[in-house]
C-alpha cells in the first residue's frame, strides 16, 4: 500500500502545497498560482486539490499531513521578544495579538477546519495532523531530494520559530542538528533591512537589490561592518539591534539606522540614485562574505565536500555562484523552491523519511523532477479555451514549430512559452516563460518596459544547453534552476573603450557587454539556467532549432507574468497576459498564436476561472 503525505506551508507568504508519494515529490505548487494573488499566504485550498488530482486519490489516501512549522515555538519567540524589549515592542505587540489569538495561535483548529472544508468531511475524518519544526522544513527539502548520500545542509533566512542560521548533517534517511544562530540575529532580516531602506518591497523586491547591486560600488561595506553587524572569522554573527526595528516595531529600520546612512529610506517607486546602488553593492558583498565565511566554517567542521542550501537566502544566487568556485566544495545542490513555499516539500519529506523512518534512495541528477511538478494542459483543452474566446491559432507539430520559433525570435520577436507542467518555486524554468534572442541589444529595454512593466535596471538571465554551457560562462555542471551567478566567458566579452569604462550607476545600462548583451549584467555575469533533455526535452530542443539557426544556443529566459502578477498557471492566464504586454507571439504546446491575427481585447470582469482545476 502506498503512503502519501501532503506538506502544507501558509499563513505567512508563498502559501504551497506538496504530495509525496513513498518519499517522491509527485506534486507541489503555490497558491498564488490558482488564486492570482501574489505570495497569496492564505491557506492553500486550490494547491491541495491540484496535488490530490494529479496523484488520482482522494483525501482517503493521505496518511498523515504536515504543516512546516511549530507555531507555539513561534509564539514563544513572539513572546519573549516582545518582553525583552518592552515597553518598545508595546504598539508591535498590540498590532500582531489580535491575529495570533484569533487564528494562528490555533492553528492545529484552524488547520483542521480548512481541511475539512477543502476535503468535505468532518474534522475527525481528518488525516493525522503533524507539525514540523520551520528549518527542519528547509533542511530536508534541501538535503532529501538532493543527489548526495551525506552531505553538510545550510539553512539562511528571515527567521522560523527562533532559528535564523541552522547547520545540519544529512545522512541516508536522517538529519542531525549540528547549530543555530538565533533570532533577531539573522542575515536574511538584515538584507531584508537593507530592501526596505532603498525603497522595495520586504519578502519579494531581495532579489531586486540584488540585480541593483552591480551598478554600485561597494562604499558602505566599513559602515555595515562596524555598526550594523559583529561578523566573526567563522561566519558567525551578532546583529546591533539599536539600528533595526523589526523586533519591536512595525518598519525593518528606525531613525538610527536613517541617521548612520544620512537620510531616511527611499520612499517606494522613488527616483534611483547611486547611493541606492552602493548601498545595494555594500550589503550584497556582506551577505556575499557571510555565506562564504559559514561555508567554509562548516567543511572545516564537517569534512563533508557536499553542501545543501535552502531558506530564502539561499535564494541569492550571487553569493551561491561565489561559494561554489571559490569554496571548499566539490558540489552544492539548492533548492528550486528555497524560500518558505519548498517548506511543503520539505515537511511532507521529513514526516516519511525521519517521522515513518522510511529509507531514502539517491537520485540522479536530483529527485525533484527538473521541479517541473504544477499542472499541465493538453491541446485539447487549450484549443477548447481559444475556440471560446475566438482567438486566431494554428496546430503546428514540434519538428515545424520550433524552427519556426527559432526564425521568429532571430527576428528580435518576443515569445510566451507555455508547456509541460508548471515550475515549483519563484522561477520560470521552461514551462512557462517568457523567451527572446539573447544577442539582442535592445531585448532587455523592450521586455522590462514593454512586457514586463518593470524596472529597466532589471536583468534578464540566460538559458543554455547543459553541454554549451562553459562554451559561454565560467561555469561547470548543471545548473538547472537559476540559483548560480556565473561570468561570462572572457571570449564572448566586448572590450570596454576608456570612456565607457568610467561610467557610473545607470549609465552602465545601454553597453553591449557581450555577444549576448540581454542576459549580461554590467559587471559581466549573469544568473545560469541549463537545460538537460531528461526534464525538459521541448524546450531543450527549442535551444537546439535555435542553435542551427544562429550558432548561438542561449536564450533570454524570464518569468511569464507582468510586474505585481504571479506567473501564469493556466491557458487563460497566459493569453490574458499575452494580449496585456507587446508579446509578438504565443506557444501553448503545439498551439502557435501569432499577436497580429487575434481580435480585439476585452478585458472580463472576474477571471480568477473554473479552468484552474479544470
Amino acid at each position: 500500500m502506498k503512503t502519501y503525505i501532503l506538506g502544507l506551508s501558509a499563513y505567512y507568504h508563498d502559501s504551497a502545497a506538496a504530495l509525496v508519494c513513498d518519499g517522491e515529490v509527485v506534486a507541489a505548487a503555490q497558491e498564488e498560482r490558482f488564486t492570482r494573488k501574489k505570495h497569496d499566504p492564505a491557506f492553500p485550498a486550490h494547491a491541495i486539490k491540484y496535488c490530490l488530482k494529479e496523484a488520482g486519490i482522494s483525501h482517503k489516501d493521505i496518511s498523515s499531513v504536515v504543516f512546516y512549522d511549530k507555531p507555539l515555538l513561534k509564539f514563544e519567540r513572539l513572546l519573549e521578544t516582545y518582553l525583552s524589549y518592552a515597553p518598545s515592542g508595546f504598539r508591535s505587540f498590540l498590532t500582531a495579538m489580535p491575529i495570533w489569538l484569533k487564528d494562528k495561535l490555533f492553528l492545529k483548529k484552524t488547520l483542521k477546519r480548512e481541511l475539512s472544508a477543502v476535503f468535505s468531511i468532518g474534522e475527525k475524518e481528518i488525516p493525522e495532523l503533524l507539525f514540523n519544526e520551520h528549518h527542519q522544513s528547509h533542511a530536508a527539502s534541501a538535503f532529501f531530494p538532493s543527489p548526495y548520500e551525506k552531505a553538510a545542509v545550510m539553512c539562511l533566512d528571515g527567521v522560523g520559530e527562533w532559528a535564523t542560521t541552522s547547520m545540519w548533517i544529512g545522512d541516508g534517511n536522517q538529519l542531525t542538528p549540528q547549530w543555530e544562530i538565533d533570532f533577531p540575529h539573522s542575515l536574511g532580516l538584515l538584507y531584508s533591512a537593507f530592501t526596505y531602506y532603498t525603497g522595495f518591497r520586504v519578502n519579494s523586491g531581495e532579489y531586486k537589490l540584488m540585480g541593483l547591486a552591480p551598478y554600485g560600488e561597494p562604499k558602505y561595506v566599513d559602515l555595515i561592518l562596524d555598526n550594523l553587524i559583529d561578523l566573526k572569522d567563522d561566519g558567525t554573527f551578532r546583529l546591533n539591534m539599536k539600528y533595526f526595528n523589526y523586533a519591536t516595531g512595525l518598519t525593518m529600520t528606525n531613525k538610527k539606522f536613517a541617521e548612520l546612512f544620512g537620510a531616511p529610506a527611499r520612499e517606494p517607486e522613488g527616483e534611483l540614485t547611486q547611493k541606492e546602488m552602493d548601498i545595494a553593492r555594500s550589503i550584497q558583498w556582506v551577505t556575499e562574505e557571510v555565506v562564504l565565511r559559514l561555508g567554509r566554517s562548516v567543511h572545516k567542521e564537517t569534512g563533508l565536500d557536499y553542501l545543501c542550501l535552502a531558506g530564502g537566502v539561499a535564494l541569492n544566487c550571487v553569493s551561491n555562484g561565489r561559494l561554489l568556485r571559490e569554496g571548499p566544495f566539490k558540489g552544492i545542490w539548492i533548492q528550486p523552491a528555497a524560500g518558505d513555499a519548498g517548506g511543503a516539500v520539505g515537511a511532507a519529506l521529513s514526516a516519511y523519511h525521519e517521522y515513518m523512518d522510511k529509507p531514502r534512495t539517491v537520485q540522479l541528477p536530483d529527485a525533484t523532477k527538473g521541479s517541473y511538478l504544477g499542472p499541465k494542459f493538453s491541446n485539447e483543452q487549450i484549443t477548447k479555451y481559444l475556440d471560446k474566446i475566438g482567438a486566431d491559432y494554428i496546430q503546428v507539430e514540434d519538428d515545424q514549430l520550433m524552427p519556426k520559433l527559432a526564425e521568429v525570435m532571430e527576428g528580435e520577436k518576443v515569445i510566451g512559452w507555455f508547456q509541460g507542467r508548471m515550475e515549483f518555486g519563484p522561477r520560470s524554468l521552461g514551462a512557462r516563460s517568457i523567451i527572446g534572442d539573447a544577442r539582442s541589444t535592445k531585448m532587455q529595454t523592450v521586455m522590462n518596459l514593454k512586457i514586463k512593466y518593470r524596472e529597466s535596471f532589471r536583468p534578464f538571465a540566460p538559458v543554455v544547453k547543459f553541454d554549451k554551457v562553459s562554451e559561454w560562462f565560467e561555469h561547470e555542471g548543471p545548473s538547472p534552476y537559476m540559483l548560480i551567478v556565473a561570468p561570462v566567458k572572457e571570449d564572448k566579452r566586448n572590450l570596454m573603450s576608456a570612456e565607457q569604462d568610467k561610467l557610473f550607476g545607470i549609465d552602465k545600462l545601454n553597453i553591449p557587454r557581450s555577444q549576448i548583451p540581454a542576459v549580461t549584467h554590467v559587471d559581466y555575469s549573469a544568473r545560469v539556467q541549463t537545460v538537460h533533455p531528461e526534464t525538459n526535452p521541448r524546450f531543450y530542443h527549442l535551444l537546439d532549432a535555435f542553435e542551427e539557426k544562429t550558432g548561438c544556443p542561449v536564450l533570454v529566459n524570464t518569468s511569464f507574468n507582468v510586474r505585481g502578477e504571479p506567473i501564469v498557471n493556466t491557458p487563460e492566464d497566459a493569453y490574458r497576459c499575452f494580449m496585456r504586454t507587446e508579446m509578438d507571439y504565443l506557444v501553448m504546446e503545439n498551439i502557435l498564436i501569432d499577436k497580429t491575427r487575434q481580435p480585439e481585447w476585452q478585458e472580463e470582469g472576474d477571471w480568477r476561472n473554473e479552468f484552474a482545476l479544470d
